[in-house]
């Protein structure tokens, strides 16, 4: 073993405790509920975090790009989602992972898609495994449910032979916009959609045995997941700065954050300088507007215990200027040339892509690599 402050920076550091005490509460969770989870690996991608839930409750797994379906199959995860719509071009790489030993669902929401998807699969030979996501609350994406839009489409899945509807799934979204005391009732209203529609579905005579939801917030203050047969989640495994300021963990539960030395110490303009800039941390701001502003993340010392208000104020492409929230005086002591220290994340999905894989670390100790897959 090693230590932090050993490690050449900046390089993503993981929490190994921190991260399997979130896998566990959402578990836990979940088992409550009665609900199964297919987490989605977007956030981690990697297969060692992938492994480490599906040991606990998960029953398959969603991706996000076709590399990451690839990437996990090979590994040895079976039964994916590919949660972006599927376009008439991808089909082919759809249809050759699924020749492989798993499987992998697509997902829809329009007429003209589900048409072209039809024909493109048709003209293959081939039969599509196809989910529908259906809008709830408007967020993003899907379909309304009784829209013309959705009538079409359900005629289109009806009338191919090339798409096999296997369910629906919604994405409650607007769950990082929602007070926390009103995401139970989000979380309602998106249990209650999908099990209507699929009812309706299978009144016509299609089968829906999946109902897929997704939103770890929602899911979180849910209080009956009855009807749905699956969950979907994934920022959950890390955690970070913007799930803290909606409400959605505590700041102690973020377990992904980045090593950075300090490079520069300016004391008469009370700031440090350091190696991690906005290619490191990225340049999310999402927790920007809200009342927990952390700019580009909020600096620990090499055990990741937080320093009370300090963060990186500013970033350039490779250097971080770190400054006191209050602009109370820096302790310079404690940010000499050549500390280490570690930023948690606003976002820890955009952060974690800057890297091919994280440090391993128990009590500041380094205990191994684990690598992700990066791209497209």
């Amino acid at each position: 073993m090693s230590d932090v402050r050993d490690l050449s920076t900046p390089c993503a550091v993981l929490d190994l405790d921190v991260m399997q005490a979130n896998i566990d509460r959402v578990a836990d969770h979940a088992t409550r509920l009665d609900v199964h989870l297919r987490p989605h690996l977007k956030t981690p991608k990697s297969l060692p975090v992938a492994e480490r839930l599906l040991a606990r409750q998960a029953r398959g797994a969603t991706v996000s790009t076709l590399l990451e379906a690839e990437y996990f199959a090979d590994g040895g995860v079976r039964d994916l989602l590919y949660a972006n719509p599927l376009v008439p071009a991808k089909v082919e790489r759809f249809c050759a992972l699924n020749d492989g030993a798993g499987e992998v669902i697509g997902i829809t929401d329009s007429a003209a898609a589900a048409q072209a998807l039809a024909e493109r699969a048709a003209s293959l030979g081939r039969v599509l495994p196809m989910l529908v996501e259906i809008d709830v609350d408007g967020y993003r994406a899907g379909v309304r449910p009784g829209s013309e839009e959705f009538e079409a489409m359900v005629g289109t899945l009806q009338a191919s032979p090339a798409l096999e509807l296997r369910g629906i799934m919604s994405y409650a979204g607007v769950s990082y916009h929602t007070p926390p005391d009103d995401r139970a009732a989000l979380a309602e209203r998106h249990r209650k959609a999908l099990v209507d529609c699929a009812s309706a579905l299978e009144a016509r005579g299609l089968a829906c045995p999946i109902r897929s939801f997704g939103s770890t917030p929602a899911f979180m203050r849910a209080a009956s997941m009855k009807g749905i047969t699956e969950v979907r989640g994934g920022i959950y495994v890390f955690q970070d700065l913007f799930q803290a300021g909606i409400e959605a963990c505590n700041q102690s539960d973020i377990a992904l954050t980045v090593a950075t030395t300090v490079i520069g110490v300016q004391p008469s303009h009370n700031r440090v300088i350091v190696d991690a800039g906005g290619l490191a941390l990225s340049k999310d701001r999402s927790t920007q507007g809200h009342p927990f502003d952390c700019r580009f993340g909020w600096v620990c010392d090499d055990t990741g215990a937080v320093l009370p208000d300090v963060w990186v104020e500013v970033v350039h492409q490779e250097m971080g200027v770190i400054t006191h929230r209050l602009d109370a005086p820096l302790d310079f002591e404690r940010l000499k040339i050549g500390t280490v220290l570690r930023v948690q994340p606003n976002h820890a999905d955009m952060t974690a892509a800057a890297y091919e894989g994280y440090h391993l670390v128990r009590g500041g100790q380094v205990e191994g690599f684990w690598p992700r897959i990066n791209g497209w």
